[in-house]
């Protein structure tokens, strides 16, 4: 099994692990602040978020242009409010459903990226992982952790 096939596969379980941290929650749970000001919505807001902005920085690196402009997303903060602020009003099924087609289109993106740029400490790499695996990791078990 290749790097990026390894790494895809590795994304859609922890996507799923996420889906199960969450699963069961009602809407007024999903909209409870505990991180902060944030609840499991923004949280969920906030991944979609990053796949927004960060499929098509796969298709520059795989074109060997860079992600994105020098310094574009250095304050993550301002980017995670930006993404809450935009899908403040709207609904919590519909986060469910942005949040899926951000990961199907996230994943389908870095499926089309040749094989050779997941290597070890690529830029496609730490992007996928940042945003994929790691970030779903990451979240499924501050939920998991507020869920108990």
């Amino acid at each position: 099994m290749s790097d990026q096939e390894r790494l895809l596969r590795e994304a859609d379980d922890a996507f799923t692990e996420l889906h199960r941290a969450i699963e069961g929650l009602s809407d007024e749970e999903m909209r409870q602040g505990w991180l902060g000001s944030w609840g499991v919505r923004e949280i969920l807001i906030h991944i979609s978020g990053w796949h927004e902005v960060m499929t098509p920085a796969l298709g520059r690196i795989a074109r060997g242009e860079a992600p994105y402009p020098a310094g574009t997303y250095d304050d993550f903060d301002a980017w995670n409010a930006r993404f809450v602020l935009q899908k403040t009003g709207v609904k919590t099924d519909d986060v469910l459903a942005e949040l899926d087609a951000s990961h199907k289109a996230f994943v389908g993106a870095a499926r089309t990226v040749p094989d050779h740029h997941f290597e070890t400490g690529s830029a496609v790499r730490e992007t996928f992982e940042n945003n994929g695996a790691g970030h779903y990791r990451e979240h499924a078990a501050q939920i998991r952790e507020w869920r108990r």
